[in-house]
């Protein structure tokens, strides 16, 4: 009996656990998770998020998201402002202490994904990764 490789999807899935497992070790003595530290690089690419917004960016239920919210708040590495355009709405920015806070992480950031692609050409890696996810955010042909 000939064994089959992994799928891709199991791949994808391992690499998955295994970098938040590292991102996890790398960002616990800054006090955050690697939930969180996702939140506040979405918010450091695209400011001024509705929580809903935030929670579907960063991969987490809008409840996660609520109670992460209060977290990062109370750490004062995020505000939140009223929408001029609806008041009803809040929107989250991060602040100096989350920018800073980002600039301290991305150095151990940036080696773990130096070691993830030291075999790999990271530009073609990132291209390959976005062109695989459009695919499957695309509806399937009929």
């Amino acid at each position: 009996m000939t064994a089959h490789p992994p799928s891709l999807l199991y791949l994808v899935k391992q690499l998955e656990l295994s970098v938040r497992a590292r991102l996890s070790e790398l960002v616990r003595p800054a006090g955050i998770t690697a939930l969180q530290y996702t939140a506040l690089t979405v918010l450091d690419r695209h400011d001024g998020l509705s929580t809903a917004q935030l929670a579907r960016n960063s991969f987490v239920t809008a409840q996660a998201m609520a109670d992460m919210v209060a977290t990062l708040e109370a750490r004062a590495l995020i505000r939140r402002e009223r929408n001029p355009a609806n008041r009803r709405e809040m929107l989250i920015y991060l602040t100096d202490p989350g920018t800073a806070l980002l600039k301290e992480l991305a150095e151990p950031v940036r080696l773990l994904e130096a070691d993830m692609t030291h075999d790999l050409d990271p530009a073609h890696f990132r291209h390959a990764l976005t062109t695989a996810w459009h695919a499957v955010q695309s509806p399937p042909p009929s």
